[in-house]
């Protein structure tokens, strides 16, 4: 039903929309186009001919689905909230030099260059998307710089879409970057930047769109009173130039915010019930009926089907209340999720029938739709099958494991502790592995290269046999410890050839998970990741790394380190079931990563790293709720690592989070060693650490391995200096950001090879 056609049938008409599709296309074509062009094998003109196909094969999907209103501006070459800076000029000063082709100062800001770092890049709310992180001082400026929305608009126009543009709302443009002078706030530049978003709107309004959704997500949290009271006079401003405003609100409730909500003058409102479904009733009464309610009833960032009859029950009860216009959405974009379940045709049938990607909400989105519209009747066969697969999920007996609940119930005290402090337990590993001042080691893996790709994948399709594989996958690893050696690292890793994705290789080993072909979703730039699918209670049914680290421990006398994920990263980044509380299965993978632990300390490995880069992910949006996630995190991370001999060293590896408020749950931990992610930010996490008196080892991050930019020796001694005046010496550690595997050899040698003769040069000044 098309927008023309429902207005004529009167307001009660429910209209449909989307706030975001997956950009990726549905066989990864985006990451392809992407890492051909910044690989010089295609040509700017072929890349954005990619983009363009991939645009318009996504607008197509959405209307065949029958979705009214559908957004353009969603689509990005990299992310989102760098097309609003490139879009708003907000360009910082340090690449204003000339860049020979449009795109390159677009990519030098998302990945570097061998002149500048790439900007900061950080979650995007407690996602594992993440963004490129705005830069802001007291001369920033903004001016209308970009025509890429515009021509996106003219497009889909002409492609018979009613175009819905997405902006990411000014507030929250704002509050989601940074400033770069210290004592500067950066609320401050809101009077300069309001009149770029009113040439915006007003250009818009010239192309005849009616509708723009403007996110503003800040809206789920607590904000101090500045950000809060901005809102008013922003949206004030806004509200003159000619379009009607969706204002999108996701991840969380907003009923904090519900009294000024209320005044803004915009004309919809987008609520996402499936994070919150109790902020409806809240919103149903006599202040919000000048508004259209867009209701989110649809997750947009699992994969688990709706219960449709729920839903419909909730839509006719929100209907008979209320006489303003109301639409349905999912609960926020789309991009959190994979493309289309039709692909998966080796998926077990029965599980297969319990989920919906993209394009399967879409249409339950246009079922809901058509069932108020028309009635209930005329959409009985869907509601039939929904409820069947409702119920087969419920009742399926390979959901539940008795042996599993009963361990989790057994967990006792002594599962969450070492024996000793972590001074009694320093003591015994310094004696263990006499490591030298400001030891060298890596987060975990080595390049992937496409020999090791193929010979896995040729494996996984039964091409050669199990001991080909083994053969090949130990080449490698010896190949890795003889590098390592040669550049003369102290902690040696086996590089993990044999392990895809961090969470599926150990998902695959573990039972309770199921695995898709093309389940693909965007982390950031070209890096997709396909999370498993978390159905059932979890159980290790034999060892899964044990076999790789001891041959690789039998090749050298030094040190090396177990690579594991832990148990929260485990839950965060895969499609968790939604039937028990994320706590309950939390603990169920912490088990079985703690077996996996035991095994690697008999098996002779003395350090183990359980890596939680997903710990802030996970938690709550409000303060509030805060502590009970941070309590049963922190005792999953425990249960899985405390039960070792005081010898045997737990690191522990995070990435591209803020920890300066969190930072007693991370001592909570107590992981031996921590390393963390503070290139970008240029050691500013650090301060943190240095203040509230971290007790154990850290290894901050001294170069960026998220850029193709190789750093100079000097930027890497520079970071490592301003580290060692801020943590103290004998506690630190030097390492990359992150794991090496989307690196190539060359840039990975040259690398470490700076960071290696930086540590010893730093070793030399403090021992002088």
């Amino acid at each position: 039903m098309s927008v023309s056609q429902s207005a004529q049938q009167g307001a009660i008409m429910i209209l449909t929309h989307n706030l975001g599709f997956p950009r990726i296309g549905a066989q990864r074509e985006l990451k392809k186009a992407l890492e051909a062009y910044w690989n010089e094998k295609s040509t700017a003109e072929q890349l954005l001919a990619a983009a363009n196909s991939i645009q318009a094969a996504n607008w197509k999907i959405q209307q065949q689905a029958g979705i009214d209103l559908i957004p353009v501006g969603d689509f990005s070459l990299y992310d989102h909230v760098l097309d609003m800076t490139m879009l708003l000029g907000a360009i910082p000063r340090r690449f204003d030099a000339d860049y020979p082709k449009p795109l390159d100062l677009y990519f030098a800001m998302a990945r570097g260059n061998a002149k500048q770092p790439a900007m900061e890049m950080t979650k995007w709310f407690n996602t594992n998307y993440h963004y490129i992180v705005p830069e802001f001082d007291a001369d920033t400026e903004f001016k209308l710089a970009s025509t890429k929305l515009f021509e996106e608009i003219k497009a889909a126009q002409a492609c018979g879409i009613t175009p819905k543009p997405v902006l990411v709302g000014p507030l929250s443009y704002l509050y989601l970057g940074k400033e770069t002078i210290a004592g500067f706030d950066r609320l401050q530049l809101l009077p300069r930047l309001l009149p770029v978003y009113q040439q915006i709107l007003q250009e818009m309004a010239s192309l005849g769109v009616t509708w723009v959704q403007i996110d503003e997500p800040i809206l789920t949290l607590d904000l101090d009173h500045g950000w809060a009271e901005s809102f008013l006079p922003a949206y004030q401003t806004l509200a003159t130039t000619g379009c009607k405003l969706m204002l999108a609100t996701y991840f969380g409730s907003v009923t904090h915010h519900a009294a000024t909500l209320a005044t803004l003058p915009v004309a919809g409102l987008h609520l996402d019930l499936c994070r919150a479904p109790e902020q409806l009733d809240h919103f149903s009464g006599s202040d919000f009926t000048d508004k259209v309610l867009s209701l989110g009833i649809i997750d947009g960032r699992n994969i688990w089907r709706a219960d449709l009859s729920a839903k419909l029950k909730t839509l006719l009860h929100t209907l008979s209340a209320r006489k303003s216009p109301v639409w349905i959405a999912p609960s926020c974009s789309l991009l959190h999720c994979p493309v289309d379940l039709t692909q998966e045709s080796q998926l077990d049938a029965e599980i297969r029938n319990w989920l919906a990607f993209s394009v399967q909400k879409l249409q339950e989105i246009s079922t809901l739709a058509r069932g108020l519209n028309q009635g209930q009747a005329s959409i009985s066969a869907e509601l039939a099958s929904a409820d069947q697969a409702i119920q087969s999920r419920r009742e399926s007996t390979r959901i539940h494991n008795p042996v599993v609940r009963q361990r989790v119930a057994a967990l006792g005290a002594s599962d969450y502790a070492r024996s000793h402090s972590f001074t009694e337990r320093q003591k015994a590993q310094r004696q263990r592995f006499s490591l030298p001042l400001l030891p060298t080691t890596t987060i975990g893996s080595f390049p992937q290269t496409s020999a090791i790709r193929q010979t896995r994948a040729a494996f996984k399709k039964g091409d050669i046999s199990h001991l080909d594989y083994l053969a090949a996958m130990r080449a490698e690893i010896g190949d890795v410890i003889r590098k390592q050696e040669a550049l003369e690292l102290d902690v040696l890793v086996h590089g993990e050839p044999e392990r895809g994705d961090m969470v599926e290789y150990f998902g695959e080993q573990l039972w309770g998970y199921a695995f898709t072909e093309h389940g693909w979703v965007q982390s950031y730039g070209s890096r997709c990741v396909k999370p498993p699918i978390l159905y059932g209670d979890v159980h290790r049914p034999e060892a899964m790394t044990v076999e790789w680290l001891a041959y690789a421990q039998s090749l050298t006398k030094k040190p090396v380190k177990g690579m594991l994920t832990g148990p929260v990263t485990m839950l965060m980044w895969s499609f968790v079931r939604d039937d028990q509380p994320h706590a309950q299965t939390a603990l169920q993978l912490a088990l079985a990563i703690r077996d996996e632990v035991r095994d690697l300390e008999k098996a002779g490995i003395g350090m183990i790293q359980i890596d939680e880069p997903a710990f802030r992910e996970g938690l709550p949006l409000r303060k509030a709720e805060w502590q009970d996630y941070l309590d049963w995190a922190v005792k999953a991370f425990r249960v899985a690592s405390a039960n070792v001999q005081d010898e045997t060293q737990i690191h522990t590896h995070m990435c591209y989070s803020e920890f300066h408020d969190i930072l007693p749950a991370i001592a909570a931990l107590d992981a031996d060693v921590i390393t963390i992610e503070t290139s970008r930010s240029r050691m500013e996490l650090l301060d943190a650490f240095a203040k509230f008196s971290y007790p154990n080892e850290i290894g901050p991050g001294v170069y960026d391995i998220h850029s193709p930019r190789i750093p100079d020796a000097a930027e890497m001694l520079a970071l490592l200096q301003k580290a060692a005046a801020t943590i103290d010496p004998r506690h630190l550690w030097v390492n990359p950001d992150c794991g090496l595997k989307t690196r190539n050899w060359p840039e990975t040698s040259a690398a470490l090879e700076k960071m290696v003769n930086c540590a010893k040069n730093m070793r030399g000044i403090l021992q002088s």
